[in-house]
């Protein structure tokens, strides 16, 4: 990779179904993107994708095209795709080409919808490797269309199609629920939205289903599912309007922690970022007492007391760089503080634990 660029990029695969809103949400995510800072790039792997809405810095299109292959070939649409993407995959030197100049963009990949693509066919799953080899560090941002909550065993298809696709793809996976701004007109939910995100206890599910004349004769089998799904418990959503910025900024900060973009070279050196990073929360100097913050503001560092901040549930650790001074960020009894590293060392002998310490900043 060339000259003075950043050696590592970072980016997500938005993939999913036909008509789950992947291309929506290209377009949704790559102007808040851009709202945020961040140099982005959209690239479209979907051959079948025309009259784009975004601006499209590589297209797959360029390479080869569904309409050629299925004349050339006597393809139907699938069978095409399937072939345009077994190509694109034989011929990567390609896409490295065009990817190479666009280093130090955030990437944004539009990928095809056929799921096949997601859940055992290897062309995908072999593209993004190689785009790992090249030091791409990538999220899949896989999209799940939200009026399947209204129907159970719809959802349970789409719970089972997502656990392939976190197995299959071998990236770090962030499950969405869109088009949340529609999903009261698809009808009554028969449990509250959380129930759905967080995938609680699916046997509620098997009982609705039961009340189904013809679900009752799958019940074993729709038991085995569910318990599958419950014994990997890899599966969650995190719903999303792509017409509401706040509900923009959740998923961002999970893609961001995912693959570890909120923690990179590229992120702006700030303390908010950084605590609102490590935390997933927003943090901000003005919820916190004015004496503390106005000294901090004057000396660029903390007091040497410390400071009880957030309560949190996670394990100790202790953020040992990419705080300006010798700042640190700790937890004690439940509570996020910061204290300085003399304050560390002091606290570490007087309780006699032993000391956490990763590195969450190169």
């Amino acid at each position: 990779m060339a000259g003075a660029a950043p050696t590592t990029a970072f980016g997500q695969a938005v993939i999913g179904p036909p008509g789950s809103g992947k291309t929506t949400y290209c377009l949704g995510m790559s102007e808040f993107l851009r709202a945020l800072g961040r140099r982005v790039a959209v690239v479209n792997l979907d051959p079948a994708n025309e009259g784009l809405p975004y601006e499209c810095a590589v297209d797959v299109g360029e390479l080869v095209g569904l309409g050629d292959v299925m004349d050339a070939l006597q393809l139907g649409p699938n069978g095409g795709l399937l072939y345009c993407m077994e190509y694109l995959e034989a011929n990567l030197d390609w896409l490295r080409a065009k990817l190479d100049p666009l280093r130090g963009h955030y990437f944004l990949f539009d990928c095809p919808g056929q799921v096949e693509l997601c859940t055992h066919h290897g062309a995908l799953r072999s593209i993004f490797s190689q785009m790992a080899q090249w030091d791409l560090r990538l999220t899949a941002v896989h999209l799940v269309d939200s009026h399947y909550c209204t129907d159970p065993a719809k959802f349970i298809s789409v719970l089972c199609t997502s656990l392939a696709t976190m197995l299959h793809v071998e990236l770090p996976h962030v499950n969405l629920l869109s088009k949340m701004d529609l999903i009261e007109h698809y009808g009554k939910l028969a449990f509250n939205l959380d129930y759905y995100t967080e995938v609680l206890d699916l046997s509620y599910l098997l009982d609705h289903l039961a009340s189904d004349p013809f679900f009752h004769h799958y019940r074993q089998l729709n038991e085995k599912l569910v318990q599958l799904i419950e014994d990997y418990s890899l599966v969650s959503f995190i719903p999303l309007n792509i017409q509401d910025k706040e509900s923009i900024q959740r998923v961002l900060q999970a893609v961001d922690k995912a693959n570890g973009y909120c923690f990179g070279v590229q992120e702006q050196r700030s303390l908010e970022a950084v605590m609102s990073a490590a935390v997933g929360a927003d943090f901000h100097f003005s919820t916190y007492p004015c004496s503390l913050a106005s000294a901090t503001a004057k000396s660029g560092r903390p007091g040497a007391q410390e400071w009880p901040c957030l309560p949190l549930q996670m394990t100790d650790f202790m953020l040992t760089s990419g705080l300006p001074g010798n700042w640190s960020l700790g937890r004690l009894q439940g509570c996020l503080y910061l204290r300085t590293r003399e304050a560390v060392d002091q606290k570490d002998q007087q309780i006699q634990r032993p000391r956490y310490e990763r590195a969450l900043v190169t």
